[in-house]
């Protein structure tokens, strides 16, 4: 908790004013070939396979136990698959691939750190200290909390804590960034504007952007392409991918653009939610 004297920040620019310089990634296809994983005798996700092209923005979407996390895992090599084989940029997944970074649904900071030295966290081993500081740096500027560096996690709010974890992961220069339910915890606006610099960031780095959500609107809105997965049989079979949408609108999108209001119905009937719900 903050101290008697400590004043916890509440806001701060939530989008850069313009794109950076210096921010551009090497993106990276992600490849799934018979990938399914099982715990026990419990099949969570029945054997797949998943191109992802490099540069894109891909939802996954479903209900609750639907393997879209443990999917998530996989591609990130924080899990191991139970069959078949992940590639990132053509080289196999065995453990956490040095091209993917990872944002959580909390943003896990150390709190003994301010927000410069919880974005430098995420450098790649042999940074030096120059280059390290300079990468911070620009990183915190492209989420808005330049100003905002020396600041402890317990002085600033849930959402320029989620901006901070973005950061790190950032700093890393993935080629495939993941995020699982990443705006989830936050109130209402600030998750619409956390989805809009997130859409940012990805148009700005180009990296491959793949993330978890059970907001349909959320997905729209950020995907070019969104995954549903489920069970189209037997709960023994695993889930699988019952669709795949492609959401052709240019970004940066209109929340109210009627194309993606269409998509949102037939994502939610998907979903079990008919419109006359």
């Amino acid at each position: 908790m903050p101290g008697p004297m400590e004043e916890i920040v509440t806001t701060a620019p939530t989008t850069p004013a313009a794109v950076l310089p210096g921010t551009r990634v090497d993106a990276a296809g992600v490849v799934l070939r018979g990938v399914g994983r099982t715990f026990g005798d419990h099949r969570v996700l029945a054997p797949l396979d998943l191109d992802l092209a490099a540069g894109g923005t891909v939802a996954l979407v479903g209900a609750s136990g639907s393997g879209k996390s443990t999917l998530l895992r996989l591609i990130a090599g924080l899990d191991t698959p139970s069959t078949g084989a992940v590639t990132v940029a053509g080289e196999p997944v065995r453990g956490v691939h040095p091209r993917t970074a990872v944002v959580f649904q909390e943003p896990r900071l150390l709190p003994w750190r301010d927000l410069a030295g919880n974005v430098a966290f995420g450098l790649p081993r042999g940074t030096s200290r120059a280059d390290g500081r300079a990468e911070v740096l620009r990183w915190l500027e492209v989420v808005g909390l330049e100003e905002f560096a020396g600041h402890r996690p317990r002085r600033v709010s849930g959402g320029m804590a989620q901006r901070t974890a973005l950061a790190r992961a950032l700093v890393r220069r993935p080629g495939v960034l993941l995020l699982d339910e990443p705006f989830a915890a936050l109130d209402a606006l600030t998750r619409l504007k956390m989805q809009d610099l997130l859409d940012e960031v990805q148009r700005s780095t180009g990296a491959t952007v793949v993330f978890v959500t059970h907001d349909v609107d959320e997905a729209l809105h950020l995907a070019d392409r969104v995954l549903v997965l489920g069970k189209d049989g037997q709960d023994e079979d695993g889930a699988r991918i019952v669709r795949d949408l492609a959401v052709e609108a240019p970004r940066p999108r209109d929340r109210a653009d009627a194309a993606t209001a269409r998509l949102r119905v037939e994502l939610l009937d998907l979903l079990g939610v008919p419109r006359s719900a």
